[in-house]
């Protein structure tokens, strides 16, 4: 297989398809899993999923991450985007590009969501497409981040 990718989902997101779905939508987080393993494997690449409402288990995960060799990170770290400088410290860590994702566009909701501690590190950021955003990370990791695996020609 092609690119390792981790997803990681942060606080409440495991009740997307129930929680405010006139923000979030009705699609389960599940649903959003299922469909981003698919669309890696189709894509070449392999696709791990983890979500958890504790900042710390988000640290934990991604600090195994490098372990791993994981080759990208596509996080949607929901509200701890606006607390959490240890999640900012734990990515920028273990050199691990990644895409931050949010499902609403959180620059047009309360003004608390408009600053991110992850965005300045993130190569990429998904902001306001649903959870069409979620596709077009798999996609954009695919297609334009490098492999650890990767060979310089010769």
């Amino acid at each position: 297989m092609g690119k390792s990718i981790l997803l990681i989902n942060g606080p409440n997101l495991n009740l997307l398809g129930t929680r405010e779905p006139q923000i979030y939508g009705s699609t389960t987080l599940p649903e959003i899993e299922a469909s981003c393993k698919a669309q890696a494997s189709s894509l070449n690449c392999t696709l791990d999923a983890f979500q958890s409402n504790h900042e710390g288990a988000i640290v934990d995960r991604i600090h195994a991450a490098r372990a791993e060799n994981v080759d990208a990170i596509i996080i949607n770290p929901g509200a701890f985007t606006h607390t959490s400088v240890a999640m900012r410290d734990a990515l920028s860590g273990v050199d691990i590009p990644f895409v931050e994702l949010h499902v609403s566009n959180v620059h047009a909701r309360e003004p608390f969501r408009h600053h991110s501690y992850l965005s300045d590190k993130a190569k990429a950021i998904i902001v306001g497409m649903g959870v069409y955003g979620y596709k077009v990370a798999v996609e954009h990791v695919a297609v334009n981040f490098k492999s650890k695996t990767d060979k310089p020609a010769l």
